[in-house]
């Protein structure tokens, strides 16, 4: 065989590496861009998920802040008292929704108390918009300790038992209130999301701390 064609062999066997190699960048590059739009489709599709079911949320909490919570209590809250009084207050409901009170209202930055504390220094805090869930022996462990895990999270309320009540389990805001069936029941949800700092509190955003912590 002679040189030339031994040359021209490898030419030919260079140029052949040299397309197959230019070959294989040409499916790594398809499969880089495929791979990039699959990611960037997934991105687009959770985002758009992630979007929907925070508006979603939002929706149904504004329908919840908007609907009435059946079977509540509704006081005048203008024509409570709010004067801050040093005597003990006759209060014309069981738990207090609003009146006179104590100056020092009770810590409820998620308190909660396991025995009964002062009307005065809770409705105090009322004021300040706090949901104030009390209880009594008719109400099951169970069911207290659901609704305490969910105080204990929720800045703005307070739990305490309450001996003086119709019902077993009551969720008070200034000027309503409501009796629940269970922790479960879903009016103590919407109650929460309704009047916890809702339209209805006098002193919206006052500190829920600082104040009588019970001990």
């Amino acid at each position: 065989m002679s040189s030339h064609t031994s040359s021209n062999d490898r030419r030919a066997r260079i140029e052949q590496m040299r397309r197959a190699e230019q070959a294989r960048e040409r499916r790594n590059r398809f499969l880089t861009v495929g791979i990039s739009a699959v990611v960037v489709a997934a991105l687009v599709g959770f985002g758009g998920y992630v979007l929907n079911k925070e508006s979603q949320e939002k929706e149904e909490k504004e329908a919840a802040a908007k609907a009435p919570v059946k079977g509540e209590q509704t006081w005048d809250a203008q024509e409570l008292g709010r004067n801050h009084v040093q005597t003990p207050v006759s209060y014309e409901m069981r738990p207090p929704v609003g009146g006179d009170h104590n100056p020092v209202w009770m810590n409820c930055d998620g308190d909660v108390y396991t025995e009964e504390i002062p009307e005065v220094n809770a409705v105090h805090s009322l004021e300040h918009g706090a949901v104030w869930v009390t209880y009594t022996e008719a109400a099951g462990a169970g069911e207290v300790k659901k609704l305490a895990a969910k105080v204990e999270k929720t800045p703005f309320s307070l739990m305490s038992p309450y001996a003086d009540q119709k019902g077993a389990i009551m969720l008070s805001a200034w000027g309503k209130q409501v009796t629940v069936d269970s922790a479960d029941d879903p009016r103590v949800d919407q109650f929460f999301t309704k009047y916890l700092q809702g339209p209805q509190t006098p002193e919206p955003g006052a500190a829920c701390t600082g104040g009588l912590s019970g001990k």
